[in-house]
């Protein structure tokens, strides 16, 4: 059923995921803006979907739901779109940083419809913290 919140809860997952690829979009990676927020608004609308499945049918005793599922199959669905992210080049391997991002955009996506908000909040903070701080640590002190 929509309502208000589940509106407000389609755009906080959209905009946590754009926060994300803000990073990305100022690096200039491939994946920015529009893949992270799609990613965490997809992850959010499976998970939804799924619960309100899960609500309609809960009555019915012969059919059975594990949760769970629902949270593995994000994962390994958004595992295939961060592998098409890798490539090996002549520099080394590249992208795994990309697709890691997408795999946690996912999971913040899935927190957003459980009503973890402030988790998936302090995740994407922390998703940009890596990305930025880690990664001018990385590139100028660990790989100097």
């Amino acid at each position: 059923m929509l309502n208000i919140i589940t509106i407000l809860e389609l755009i906080y997952a959209t905009l946590l995921g754009a926060l994300i690829g803000l990073e990305r979009e100022i690096k200039g990676k491939d994946a920015g803006f529009q893949t992270y927020a799609l990613v965490c608004l997809g992850s959010y609308l499976f998970t939804i979907i799924f619960y309100s499945i899960y609500n309609a049918f809960i009555q019915e005793s012969q059919i059975s739901f594990d949760p769970g599922r629902i949270i593995q199959s994000i994962a390994i669905g958004v595992g295939f779109l961060g592998a098409g992210a890798i490539f090996k080049n002549n520099e080394g391997i590249r992208g795994l940083t990309t697709a890691a991002g997408l795999w946690v955009a996912a999971a913040i996506g899935v927190a957003v419809a459980v009503q973890e908000y402030l988790i998936a909040l302090i995740a994407a903070f922390l998703v940009v913290f890596i990305f930025l701080l880690l990664g001018i640590f990385e590139k100028n002190i660990i790989k100097k």
